[in-house]
């Protein structure tokens, strides 16, 4: 074990442990055991690099000007610089996550999160500076790792580069989405379906007509999210403790968000009032709202196919892949477990985005003290959306059948398809032709023959794909036929 001190006291820490006092206060303080984002961790690591990037550039700058001991301030040695830097890399990469013990849901507008990846950082770089975990008399996770920072804008401006990330991941996965509902719609294009509205049966349609909403959507949703980048990506870093840069060098100020660019190749942006991106969260909230729509079209199209695929449905025209089994008690269940999934994650997605509106505007004077659990939920919805996107494409779209033969025979039976002959023999007589269908079980054919209302010949042309699936009727084809 070794023993660490702050001004509040000291705790024992374990003699290996990357991790620091504060990181075990943090744990020991708020017991939550759901674990911190991962990519957030990444992304913490990326800023701090830039960090130190832009700090070796401001010493250079400085030793081009003044001597070193002419500065009212000691400068980091080059090697303490370089360790913190190769550490930062390494953290960046995923490593070290294990000592990353702080819980997702915290007090403190994210400062454990900070101390957490500066504690780790710190200690790293004393191994490969060849020194022993916790020695903080040669790198300091204050002085050193947390050079001219501030968790008001390091964790800010680091959980908008992990969700930048992430929304590249779900522009992918809605892109592949899209395009396997786009094939779908293209191989059923012409066959035909009842369409219903209130559950109950309507016009004629087709599947691909059904599958063309969804494209649409999907079409929306890519374009809402390819803008969430706009609305993102400016970030408060080099702005200190309330945007003020107090304490922080200019040169760092105009220098840091540049090389945060180059390191995560990401649209970063330094806002040009840094009071307002550290105190206002707005940003979030917007952002998540549009992966929020995202979700509802996402819930509305599986549950359509889950209703179709329904054993209430009898004999069913649709069939989900049949994925697991779906009861240790009934054989041969098989649950539409993937909708099921997918309705689960967007009812996640909107309470997110409730406590994301609710906890933005909770923000007090010049700081959001919530950030930890608001960036946990904005996190959390972008990886449900990128898990659901993914599943519906390989689960379900992959692997869906369509009895189109079955769909056209019960069209043809159902008194909706008389709504095609509204135009040629008014309503009223097409509403006696389906209740006719209806009394007697017959199908349209049958049921004209009984009626004679109107030729048989026209029917079979007024009723083949390309004419029901016409975009309204003209005049030329009412008299053609």
């Amino acid at each position: 074990m070794r023993t660490e001190k702050d001004f509040i006291g000291n705790k024992e820490i374990p003699s290996a442990a990357l991790y620091g006092i504060q990181s075990l206060r943090a744990k020991e303080n708020f017991p939550d055991q759901t674990p911190f984002n991962k990519v957030w961790y990444q992304a913490v690591a990326q800023t701090k690099l830039a960090c130190y990037y832009t700090y070796k550039s401001f010493k250079q700058a400085l030793l081009s000007k003044y001597e070193a001991d002419k500065l009212p301030f000691p400068l980091i040695s080059d090697e303490i610089i370089e360790a913190l830097i190769n550490a930062a890399i390494e953290v960046s990469e995923g490593k070290y996550f294990e000592d990353c013990i702080i819980p997702a849901i915290q007090g403190g507008a994210g400062t454990s999160i900070n101390m957490n990846i500066n504690e780790i950082i710190a200690n790293v770089a004393l191994l490969k500076y060849g020194k022993q975990a916790g020695d903080y008399s040669i790198i300091d996770p204050i002085e050193h790792a947390n050079i001219y920072q501030s968790t008001n804008d390091v964790i800010p401006t680091s959980l908008k580069v992990a969700i930048m990330q992430l929304l590249t991941d779900l522009e992918k996965q809605i892109n592949l989405l899209r395009s396997k509902v786009e094939e779908t719609e293209t191989k059923y294009r012409n066959n035909l379906r009842i369409a219903y509205t209130q559950m109950q049966e309507a016009v004629p349609s087709s599947y691909g007509k059904l599958f063309s909403t969804y494209s649409e959507a999907l079409s929306r949703d890519w374009w809402r999210v390819s803008k969430c980048f706009e609305r993102i990506k400016v970030v408060n870093l080099g702005g200190s403790a309330v945007g003020t840069g107090i304490a922080v060098p200019r040169f760092f100020i105009l220098e840091v968000v540049g090389q945060l660019q180059k390191i995560t190749n990401l649209p970063v942006t330094r806002s040009e009032n840094l009071p307002d991106a550290t105190n206002n969260l707005d940003s979030f909230v917007e952002v998540h709202a549009i992966i929020k729509s995202h979700a509802v079209n996402l819930e509305k199209m599986t549950s359509d196919l889950r209703l179709l695929a329904s054993d209430i449905a009898g004999n069913k025209e649709f069939n989900l892949p049949q994925k697991q089994i779906g009861s240790s008690i009934m054989p041969g269940k098989v649950n539409p477990v993937i909708v099921e999934f997918v309705v689960s994650a967007a009812q996640k997605i909107y309470a997110n985005d409730m406590l994301i509106s609710s906890l933005s505007a909770r923000g007090c004077l010049d700081l959001n003290a919530y950030l930890p659990i608001i960036g946990h939920a904005m996190l959390e919805s972008l990886h449900l959306l990128i898990a659901c996107n993914k599943t519906i494409t390989e689960n379900i779209f992959d692997g869906f059948e369509i009895n189109t033969q079955l769909a056209e025979q019960r069209l043809f039976k159902s008194p909706a398809i008389t709504t095609a002959l509204s135009a040629y023999i008014g309503y009223h007589k097409a509403a006696e032709m389906a209740k006719l269908m209806k009394s007697e079980n017959l199908d349209i054919f049958e049921a004209n023959q009984k009626l004679n209302m109107i030729d048989n010949e026209k029917l079979i042309q007024i009723l083949k794909p390309e004419n029901l699936l016409k975009m309204g009727f003209s005049i030329n084809d009412v008299m053609e036929l």
